[in-house]
């Protein structure tokens, strides 16, 4: 019996999903297709003539996309997901992390087991080496444990060493947490981490953009750290050598606007290379302890900092002033209901700043996120 597409994803999903397996198209050149023709919907009806009128597409590769585009199994993709309890999801759906939808190559379709909450918005990653150091391990664990306890949502991407430590951390701590993968849903890698991986989907969610059936594959990896960067506010680096994906995780930070933070190791210690290498070229911001990220994430961090979990401190609005960003942002949502991006050309500021400003206004009780990823003011000043 064949399965219900809407049971899996929505018809926007769908419409992008049939993109997302083409393998000509691409996260950018998705973006000059939906340019072009409008939607992912009515980019479905453009002819193969039409597809060779963008940007870097000649006749030869839009003869491809378009017999590709109409060939692809859409049904079977459905059924895989559906068998393994995974959701596809697409930036029109409410899900879709908002810090995603600021990337200029974010992710087609979002294949997500699990569940991602409007709280995840809050959220921090700690990356870090594979064959860490038993320092590594615990750091990794505790920072993990700490920023969980206070209602930040922990991301990483589910590897051995400090990545499973950094999960057992936020779990331990009854906090969510939020794998993302460089392989396919119907995957699981490493294979060691079955267990995790089924308390992750329980407690928050396993993520990907690459099609079920997916190995893992190095190529892979790159992307992946870009999500896990663009997901947060902040990226912290527990232990990296000189050459590590950690490093490139942290990279994509700073490019994205986001906060880098690195936990100083022993000088002689090759597992420390990295981070070391990060406080002393100031890419990264050395910190000892999770109240040192608060502090460096101004107004968000004093709210995270008391006693009151996050959502707690939302249902009841707070007495801390609005500093000139929140005010500007705050006064723009009167009566309004606005897009992170509509919000920013308003503002003049760019669109990683306001959605950091909207967390702090929502944690404040000043704002509100509704369906489609709009914001409206959510009380009077």
């Amino acid at each position: 019996m064949a399965i219900d597409p809407s049971s899996v994803a929505s018809s926007a999903a769908i419409e992008h999903l049939r993109w997302s397996l083409v393998p000509e198209v691409g996260p950018k050149r998705f973006a000059r297709i939906v340019e072009r023709f409008g939607s992912a919907q009515e980019a479905l009806g453009a002819s193969a003539a039409q597809l060779s009128g963008i940007d870097s597409v000649g006749s030869t590769l839009a003869a491809a996309i378009a017999k590709a585009r109409d060939e692809v199994d859409l049904q079977g993709e459905v059924e895989l997901a559906a068998k393994h309890a995974v959701r596809i999801i697409c930036r029109d759906d409410e899900e879709y992390p908002p810090g995603l939808r600021q990337m200029p190559d974010a992710p087609i379709v979002l294949y997500v087991r699990g569940r991602i909450e409007a709280q995840d918005a809050v959220a921090l990653a700690i990356v870090g080496a594979r064959r860490c150091t038993t320092y590594g391990r615990e750091q990794a664990y505790r920072f993990a444990y700490q920023l969980a306890s206070q209602g930040v949502t922990i991301v990483s991407g589910l590897a051995r060493g400090i990545d499973g430590e950094a999960h057992k951390g936020a779990l331990s701590a009854g906090g969510r947490t939020l794998a993302v993968l460089g392989n396919g849903l119907a995957q699981l890698y490493p294979p060691e981490h079955r267990e995790l991986a089924d308390r992750i989907a329980e407690r928050g969610a396993r993520v990907s953009q690459l099609p079920m059936a997916t190995s893992p594959d190095s190529n892979n990896f790159v992307p992946r750290n870009r999500i896990i960067a663009a997901t947060t506010l902040g990226t912290l680096v527990v232990e990296a050598a000189k050459r590590s994906g950690a490093l490139a995780t942290a990279r994509f930070a700073s490019e994205y606007d986001r906060e880098v933070f690195a936990l100083p190791g022993r000088v002689d210690a090759m597992s420390s290379a990295g981070t070391n290498a990060l406080i002393r070229d100031q890419h990264a911001k050395l910190v000892t302890s999770a109240e040192d990220i608060f502090d460096e994430l101004g107004e968000v961090g004093e709210v995270l900092k008391s006693s009151e979990a996050p959502e707690d401190k939302a249902s009841s609005p707070s007495t801390l002033p609005l500093n000139d960003e929140e005010r500007a942002i705050f006064d723009l949502l009167d009566g309004r209901e606005l897009s992170i991006e509509a919000i920013a050309e308003r503002a003049g500021q760019s669109a990683g700043k306001v959605a950091s400003t909207l967390i702090t206004l929502q944690l404040k009780g000043l704002a509100r996120q509704l369906p489609g990823n709009l914001f409206i003011k959510a009380r009077a000043s």
